[in-house]
């Protein structure tokens, strides 16, 4: 399962894990994007079930689960990748609104998916991975990313808390944490030298190592960072 699969670092981890084997379900809030998410992959739709949901809703993780829960019987692998935030904007301009919708994007959704993967995994007696996409802005928040910053921090902090609470039903997880990635949730801005930025593929590889890491390791916290500064003159 990839939150956020229609587009950017969601598209890349999708289109890896099928090159690995899986089959996927594919959460997103754009039918279009999705569709094209899985005609690259490769797969045929049986294989690839596309779920439309705005995670915001309070209710929708639990309906995403049951979708692929009625399509596939099992989910094995949680990548918790959906996330976002405005343009950085000052916290007193700031709706009550914007506000809990970060909170609901970035923290309460993949809590609650991960709430619902982590019993289906121990149930099962198979075992799993929960994989959150979270952002470099959980260690250097700047101006204007109060609350994005905040749910990110969370989010590194509640995977390490689950870490510790599932490691021994053989359920990895981790949480990725990208620096500056090419995606279109980074504005164009003169000051910036796209092509030193991470890809998404580079996060997709990440994802990767966490599942197919030894049996006796889990890298539970991933940090990602341009090889060359973004900021600095071409």
């Amino acid at each position: 399962m990839v939150t956020g699969a229609g587009r950017g670092i969601g598209r890349a981890i999708a289109i890896e894990l099928a090159r690995q084997g899986y089959a996927l379900c594919l959460a997103a809030r754009t039918f279009e994007e999705l569709l094209e998410t899985r005609r690259l992959s490769g797969l045929a739709p049986h294989q690839c079930l596309i779920v439309m949901i705005d995670l915001t809703e309070i209710d929708a993780p639990e309906h995403l689960f049951r979708a692929a829960i009625e399509h596939y019987g099992r989910v094995d692998v949680l990548i918790n990748n959906a996330g976002g935030a405005p343009p950085r904007t000052p916290l007193s301009n700031l709706s009550p609104r914007e506000i809990d919708s970060i909170l609901a994007l970035n923290l309460r959704a993949p809590v609650g998916l991960a709430h619902l993967a982590a019993r289906h995994m121990s149930e099962s007696g198979r075992g799993g991975a929960i994989i959150n996409i979270a952002s470099i802005a959980a260690r250097d928040a700047a101006a204007g990313e109060t609350v994005y910053a905040a749910a990110k921090a969370g989010l590194v902090t509640f995977t390490h808390a689950c870490f510790n609470e599932f490691r021994q039903q053989e359920i990895r997880v981790a949480v990725v944490i990208p620096g500056l990635t090419d995606t279109r949730l980074i504005p164009h801005n003169k000051r910036l030298n796209r092509e030193a930025m991470l890809r998404p593929e580079d996060v997709a590889a990440a994802v990767t190592g966490v599942l197919t890491a030894g049996p006796g390791s889990v890298p539970v916290e991933i940090v990602l960072q341009p090889a060359r500064d973004p900021l600095r003159a071409r």
